[in-house]
């Protein structure tokens, strides 16, 4: 989990926007109904002219979805119903909380444009014009009286915010106000290749400013395609945040050992890994579209490992009996440290998610600790900032688990998106046996 840019560049192709405002509310329509953002913007990959411009569009409108709503809501007289409803709520969070992206008048008369194509928008467009025109004569006081609502002044659900601040009380703002910022575009680079001055200077010369991050990052002070990232498809370097590029350091994999990547689709700790070190390399995921993702990144990067689609969990269906030495862990979580990068996540979470997770969680820890070798690693990870699928974790599986102890201290990662750390959330700790 994420290793994948906060944003994709908009694409060259040209697109009017008001086609690009159907195709985002499409997006925004479908995370209402419990889908993901992936999945509408798969559909605008193959759909939209300007699918960077979509992904662009939606991840807005997600990160300011409460404000939208409660500003359609407070402005028209009856909420009309879906498509119009995602459409509306998503312009309006462009004319509220992006006011100086487009000209207000110029994002109104494209709206108007949407509205008319959609199924039966003709008879709809003097209502659409309405609403945000009606907006636009009372946006202070709307924008002030919405904002009276923390749910809209901070873009997260009231039990996500409660939940935040009991587990975070002196840095939650800065989680909050870091998830509703898009992440930056974040490489590492493949130091068994190359190093991170020569890769610098390359992309510098290509006119692409960058400046490092960690042990071996580069941030991007644009994002753009990886397609025109100078030196991507030699696998030269691949997309992953700073957060989740400690998980191979932390796990120390050596030349030769046998070694375990569980849960590991889309790759990027895998390759990562291999960089490191030759070693013996077994890589499961439960997925096989999304095990495909790996392999494709390992033919990228010019590495081979053995790829199994299995359930980690369930060793009978793929566990020969002959134990690791170093296991890496990645395991489900609520994904709530790299809100900024998968803004649906806070509107598709539900606080039930949490202990069903947690259950998942701690049943990979029992099963997989039965596979790793006396004096062996397993190193947990979870893109998480709940405690629950943290140290809460581990502090049970250590109180359950004899013979069982830390490598160090557990690793909390928050987002605050500072010079330094300018990472996901993760959490990160080191078992050995």
């Amino acid at each position: 989990m994420s290793d994948r840019p906060a944003e994709r560049a908009s694409s060259a192709r040209d697109e009017p926007l008001w086609r690009s405002l159907i195709h985002a509310a499409a997006c925004v329509q479908g995370v209402r109904a419990g889908r993901t953002l992936d999945d509408g913007l798969a559909k605008a990959r193959v759909q939209a002219g300007n699918p960077g411009a979509v992904h662009d569009l939606a991840a807005h409108a997600l990160r300011h979805l409460a404000l939208g709503e409660h500003l359609l809501a407070q402005g028209a007289a009856r909420l009309p119903a879906e498509p119009l409803n995602s459409l509306l709520a998503l312009v309006l969070t462009l004319l509220a909380a992006a006011p100086e992206k487009y000209s207000e008048h110029a994002l109104v008369s494209q709206a108007v444009e949407a509205v008319a194509a959609l199924p039966g928008g003709i008879r709809l467009k003097g209502f659409a014009n309405a609403v945000l025109r009606g907006f636009l004569r009372e946006r202070t006081n709307a924008i002030s009286r919405a904002m009276r609502d923390p749910v809209c002044e901070l873009g997260h659900p009231r039990w996500w915010l409660d939940r935040t601040i009991a587990q975070h009380p002196q840095q939650w703002r800065q989680v909050i106000e870091a998830n509703n910022q898009p992440g930056p575009m974040t490489l590492r680079v493949n130091l068994r290749l190359t190093s991170r001055d020569a890769l610098a200077e390359r992309w510098a010369s290509a006119g692409l400013e960058s400046r490092p991050i960690g042990a071996s990052g580069l941030i991007l002070a644009r994002a753009r395609p990886v397609s025109g990232v100078p030196g991507f498809d030699e696998g030269l370097c691949s997309v992953q945040d700073e957060a989740a590029q400690r998980a191979a350091y932390l796990l120390d994999a050596q030349p030769g050992m046998r070694v375990l990547d569980a849960c590991a689709a889309p790759g990027g700790k895998t390759g990562h890994i291999l960089e490191r070190a030759d070693c013996d390399l077994i890589v499961l995921d439960s997925d096989p579209g999304r095990l495909a993702l790996v392999r494709q990144n390992l033919v990228r990067l010019g590495l081979s490992a053995e790829l199994k689609t299995a359930d980690a969990a369930k060793l009978a269906q793929w566990w020969d009996g002959r134990p690791f030495q170093r296991i890496l862990l990645d395991a489900p979580c609520s994904a709530s440290g790299i809100v900024r990068r998968q803004p649906d996540i806070r509107w598709l979470r539900r606080p039930a998610d949490i202990a069903r997770l947690a259950g998942e969680q701690r049943n990979l820890l029992n099963q997989l600790w039965a596979t790793l070798a006396p004096g062996g690693r397993l190193v947990y990870a979870t893109c998480s900032v709940w405690k629950e699928e943290g140290r809460e974790q581990i502090d049970a599986f250590l109180q359950r688990t004899p013979g069982a102890s830390l490598i160090g201290e557990p690793l909390q990662l928050l987002p605050l998106s500072g010079d330094a750390d300018n990472h996901d959330g993760f959490f990160y700790a080191i078992l050995q046996k």
